[in-house]
């Protein structure tokens, strides 16, 4: 994730919507149980807590498939591996 974005998603006064969304009452029992215990203020922000994970993981998996996917479709297109590391070599080290 790149910084700036990281930046944003540490804001605490970004915007907020709200949303409705059906959950059985044993799970909110369990998260409203569950969340003090973790150090969670309530189960509203332990639920946030596991959207943005799950979120974040579905990212980073779908970027790392990104690059893969576009690593070899250039060594299709005849790119060396040597200009390859060297391309990510200078993309690692300007983020």
């Amino acid at each position: 994730m790149k910084a700036e974005t990281l930046k944003k998603r540490l804001d605490k006064n970004r915007p907020m919507t709200v949303v409705t969304i059906r959950i059985p009452e044993d799970v909110v029992e369990d998260l409203k149980r569950l969340a003090p215990l973790l150090g969670f203020s309530g189960y509203q922000p332990l639920i946030r807590a596991y959207i943005g994970q799950g979120l974040r993981a579905d990212l980073e998996r779908l970027e790392n498939h990104t690059v893969s996917a576009l690593i070899a479709s250039l060594k299709r297109h005849g790119v060396s591996d040597e200009v390859i590391h060297e391309a990510l070599s200078e993309v690692a080290h300007s983020s």
